[in-house]
């Protein structure tokens, strides 16, 4: 068999890196390419495409360093008993793939992730001096997401933040349990520990306002870490996987825990679900993320109606929430504060924010009320205003049925 050339091995190693869903890239700032006419891209290999906090589409070249692996985790694609087309890009190879995709105006980063070979330290080694050659040799000035190896050697994770823009450790699996069991060389402690130092790396470098006339610190991944846990793969509830996510933004004060459904993979282990599990389960579970995070709830109050541990997939868990604890409605909007129109289902956080800004001009009715929210029909049952009452709704034992999707016929072609 020849040599595999660069844009077969760009094939194999971007198509590798698409079961990663920690891709984002909020720590970015905005640039323009003026230095070229280009138009950019919306396809091609390897580039993905994600979003920023002010809704700015972003375009990354997403791709292993290699699809190599010393471990045997039962989950993975890439694990060494896997009998799956192996390649590998050298350190120039992709400084030059990414200079040459962004001065194209293809992408506005990279995202470098990698199979261990040889040693942890050896692959962390080889990811830090991609980005310390992007950063330093080239003046790179777009955006950079390194997968971090959590056993590697702390100084070399230490050297990564001060290149990239985010770092993200994998916890993989909810409970410590499983990942004893699919990736047995890998350990909880150890990838707590890595998360620990990139908080303590985080902190430590924070400037200190009272002292104004001296240095700055070094700039330390200034979009924060992120990680990743797959979905299905074990027997975790959803409630194991939200406890988990719950300590790890508590705990190391992550910008982002990621779900991955499980995708069944070829010569699997016994142990592997055959069948992945329904998209929607992840969509849930972003939803009860954003819960958690923006909206003030308790993990504990998400699941409260749901004893075996698993979200509704029929109904978001805000509106299931609601259902469940229907004698807090309806929330009057003229009167109510931002923590209680945060629960109302329908309302986001923008749209709570307008209504507060609203109400200091006028008394709001409902007509305001469907200027505002994206849909009317959500909250108009959780919701009082100078001219609506939702009457008796609140107590039908049917409510519940007008939210739920209607059935449809499937398709056979």
């Amino acid at each position: 068999m020849g040599k595999r050339t660069l844009i077969d091995r760009l094939a194999i190693l971007a198509d590798a890196a698409k079961y990663d869903a920690s891709c984002a890239s909020s720590g970015s700032a905005k640039r323009n390419s003026l230095s070229t006419n280009g138009i950019g891209s919306t396809e091609g290999m390897g580039i993905c495409h994600a979003y920023a906090p002010d809704g700015r589409c972003i375009s990354l070249l997403k791709i292993l360093m290699t699809n190599f692996c010393i471990y045997d985790c039962k989950y993975c694609i890439n694990r060494v008993s896997s009998n799956v087309e192996r390649a590998r890009f050298s350190v120039d190879e992709i400084v030059k793939l990414t200079l040459d995709f962004y001065k194209r105006n293809y992408i506005e980063g990279l995202f470098l992730s990698s199979g261990i070979i040889r040693s942890s330290n050896y692959t962390m080694e080889q990811m830090v001096e991609v980005a310390r050659k992007l950063r330093v040799e080239h003046n790179f000035g777009g955006y950079i997401h390194l997968k971090s190896i959590p056993e590697a050697d702390p100084a070399l994770i230490e050297q990564a933040g001060l290149h990239a823009d985010r770092l993200s450790i994998n916890i993989e699996l909810p409970r410590e349990a499983s990942l004893k069991s699919y990736a047995p060389e890998k350990s909880g402690a150890v990838i707590r520990s890595a998360m620990a130092n990139v908080r303590y790396g985080i902190e430590s470098r924070q400037p200190d306002r009272k002292e104004r006339g001296k240095a700055r610190p070094p700039r330390f991944i200034p979009g924060g870490q992120s990680t990743q846990m797959i979905v299905g793969a074990d027997q975790s509830s959803d409630k194991d996987i939200m406890t988990t996510s719950a300590s790890l933004y508590s705990g190391y004060k992550l910008r982002r825990v990621y779900y991955s459904a499980f995708s069944p993979i070829q010569d699997s282990s016994g142990d592997l679900p055959l069948i992945k599990p329904p998209l929607m389960r992840e969509h849930r579970l972003y939803q009860a993320d954003w819960l958690m995070r923006f909206y003030g709830f308790e993990k504990d109050e998400i699941f409260e109606a749901r004893q075996d541990g698993m979200l509704d997939l029929d109904l978001d868990p805000k509106l299931a929430w609601a259902l469940g604890r229907r004698e807090r409605f309806p929330v009057n909007v003229n009167r109510a504060t931002r923590e209680e129109l945060l629960r109302v289902p329908g309302f986001g956080t923008k749209s709570v924010n307008r209504i507060l800004a609203a109400r200091r001009h006028t008394a709001l009715r409902l007509d305001h009320i469907a200027r505002i929210v994206r849909s009317l029909k959500t909250c108009r049952d959780f919701i009082e205003t100078v001219d609506w009452h939702p009457s008796r709704a609140l107590d039908l034992v049917t409510l519940r049925d007008r939210f739920v999707p209607q059935p449809q016929q499937l398709q056979l072609l």
